[in-house]
């Protein structure tokens, strides 16, 4: 640990590793956005790693350093030590890309990184905010990379042509020359396919799932908050037991039951289903939210001469409109995704929903950039919805933790 926590031993091993992760990192961004070949040169992310790790440590000028590492970069792209490798039909354009972008995101992360490091023997603390920032960049880009590349995969699939795709799956850049011709897959899934009507099933019967999920959970979960029964403390322990089961189990019993009771293939039928999925975990997080609220108020309330009703509806969801908010847009979320239900209950596809209306899309008969398309529109109402509450949602979340 002590060879470890000299300075420039640090500075050495943190360079190499990040400049092998951000030449993978841009090796496979270019390779998606171009539909080229690049790939990463171990000797040259070795050389160029350790010596911008040590040139950070040394030089405190940031400028100089960076100025110096793209120039490295770009004199060794033409030579076996090269940072990044190149197929042949990669223009000099994207290899001078190339080159910038594995210098700038190799050096301005490691100035950061190493901001307290030295050369000489380094504190435990300046040890450990430089491996910790590492392993926070890191992350970073793992966890962007896992959300990004399926959805830049999706969406550019939606967009080729069927030749395209015949002739290379695996490049998905994105062909500017087509024009309007590139949204063909989702004209034709709303023209075609009969996706605005999928669309607004699934909509509205998320949105009523939404409000029955409300008007059972929110008296249910005030109930346990507040008010004194027998088995109160065993009902609110055993709350989310229903929702600990695994949909797969209950789903020939409940097959069964609606094709007996004339409840399979019908919009109603979801309805009634799906708030049981919902309901448990609504009443989960609403009654610790609603633990959270100053009982005070409440008792003013009472005192001065209104119901429990009144209380409940006057005094309680206005203050609990962060938490109301959250649950509703959780609800929604579940609703909206819901499959395994859909996909077993309607076979009518005048009644799909979203989801099983993509699942019609996964078909040998069917284009592939067709269930690509359809699996954008699912996933963008909802990501767009989530990013625009995400606030509310965070707020109603950590509300409930500390009470008063």
């Amino acid at each position: 640990m002590s060879i470890l926590r000299q300075g420039a031993v640090t500075s050495a091993l943190i360079g190499l590793f990040w400049a092998f992760i951000i030449a993978i990192t841009v090796s496979v961004t270019l390779s998606f956005a171009s539909g080229l070949g690049f790939r990463p040169g171990a000797l040259g992310c070795l050389i160029l790693g350790i010596g911008g790790g040590l040139a950070v440590v040394h030089v405190r000028d940031a400028r100089l350093v960076l100025g110096g590492f793209v120039l490295a970069a770009l004199m060794l792209m033409f030579t076996p030590l090269a940072p990044l490798q190149f197929g042949e039909a990669v223009p000099l354009r994207w290899q001078m890309a190339a080159a910038v972008l594995f210098g700038v995101f190799t050096v301005w992360p490691l100035v950061r990184m190493l901001v307290e490091a030295h050369p000489g023997a380094l504190s435990r603390h300046a040890f450990e905010d430089a491996v910790i920032k590492f392993l926070t960049g890191f992350g970073y880009i793992v966890f962007t990379a896992a959300v990004l590349i399926p959805f830049y995969v999706m969406v550019m699939t939606s967009l080729k042509s069927q030749q395209a795709l015949l002739k290379n799956p695996l490049d998905f850049s994105i062909e500017l020359s087509r024009g309007w011709d590139l949204f063909r897959s989702y004209v034709e899934l709303f023209g075609q396919f009969n996706f605005g009507s999928y669309l607004w099933t699934s909509f509205y019967v998320s949105v009523l799932t939404v409000f029955i999920t409300l008007l059972f959970s929110v008296p249910g979960a005030y109930a346990v908050a507040r008010l004194r029964f027998k088995g109160r403390a065993a009902f609110s322990r055993s709350i989310l037991l229903i929702y600990m089961v695994p949909m797969i189990v209950l789903a020939l019993p409940i097959y069964i039951a609606f094709s007996m009771t004339g409840l399979r293939n019908t919009i109603p039928g979801l309805l009634m289903i799906y708030p049981v999925t919902t309901i448990p975990v609504a009443l989960y997080m609403l009654q610790g939210y609603f633990r959270g609220l100053p009982g005070e108020v409440e008792e003013a309330g009472l005192m001065d001469g209104l119901t429990r009703l009144q209380v409940i509806w006057k005094i309680t969801l206005p203050l609990s409109l962060p938490a109301m908010v959250s649950v509703s847009l959780y609800v929604f979320m579940i609703a909206w995704n819901e499959f395994l239900l859909a996909f077993m209950l309607l076979d009518d596809p005048s009644k799909f929903t979203l989801t099983r209306g993509v699942a019609m899309l996964n078909s040998s008969e069917i284009p592939r950039q067709h269930l690509m398309a359809g699996a954008v529109i699912a996933t963008v109402p909802i990501m767009a919805l989530f990013l625009g509450l995400e606030r509310f949602m965070t707020k109603g979340l950590t509300a409930g933790s500390v009470k008063g």
